[in-house]
């Protein structure tokens, strides 16, 4: 029997336990490798059938499923790939039974030299991997980008923006001061509160500069965002959700 464990969707998604408890098996992995490329014309490197099908190989590696294994959250509920077109961009999510596994942005097929190269503003950025910016702005497309900003939001968004930026101090003008003064108003009234979403939905030009979110700054995020929690928990599709997605996203 083999020693090594399953790769479950908890293990790369950020999911509800339900969902994150199923091993990735093949045939899940391949319904989403045809929903992609239905939906985006490819399936992209480093997205989520991508992810699935690392994971279905390492799972029947060890043997722990088979080549024709599907789950029933697969079969009976459905995979589902959609996109909308903003400002040049495609934002695309991506559902197994009804649950959302990823939403990430790129550019449009349609776009040229100069739009692909203000997605990835950094040099060193590796072409499919999500930024600290993409992940931001990806709140703002989830249900979470109606939370109005707390102190806990705040003090993720200015860890994430220390994290892309490099500097330990709150950039002025950027969207961690942003985040900070909203969550400051907020607290002393009642209506017309700022969101989440009213922030981060432009977080990449916010930035000064950016980088591909990796383990250690999902980390850093979600460390600030539930210091200031009396909970000690993140926010269901919160910042530190958000990075923390991006970081599987682009382990593999």
């Amino acid at each position: 029997m083999s020693q090594e464990k399953p790769v479950k969707y908890g293990d790369v998604f950020d999911v509800s336990s339900e969902l994150g408890s199923q091993t990735i098996v093949p045939q899940d992995a391949a319904i989403m490798q045809s929903a992609e490329s239905a939906a985006l014309g490819h399936v992209p490197r480093g997205g989520p059938a991508s992810l699935m099908q690392s994971a279905a190989s390492q799972n029947e590696r060890i043997c722990v499923v088979a080549a024709d294994d599907m789950t029933d959250v697969a079969r009976y509920d459905g995979v589902t790939v959609s996109q909308v077109e903003v400002g040049g961009t495609r934002i695309v999510s991506e559902s197994i039974g009804g649950e959302v596994v990823a939403q990430y942005i790129y550019p449009s097929e349609a776009g040229g030299d100069e739009e692909r190269a203000a997605r990835y503003p950094t040099t060193g950025v590796q072409e499919g991997a999500v930024t600290v910016g993409e992940a931001l702005e990806a709140v703002a497309l989830k249900p979470a980008g109606d939370k109005p900003i707390d102190e806990s939001d705040a003090a993720a968004i200015q860890a994430a923006e220390a994290r892309a930026t490099g500097r330990s101090e709150v950039v002025p003008g950027g969207v961690g001061a942003e985040a900070k003064r909203a969550a400051s108003i907020n607290a002393r009234i009642d209506d017309d509160k700022t969101n989440l979403g009213d922030v981060l939905r432009d977080a990449t030009g916010k930035l000064i500069d950016d980088k591909e979110v990796k383990k250690e700054d999902a980390e850093g995020v979600v460390g600030a965002e539930i210091r200031n929690k009396p909970d000690l928990a993140t926010y269901p599709g919160g910042v530190a959700a958000s990075m923390t997605t991006a970081a599987n996203l682009n382990k593999f």
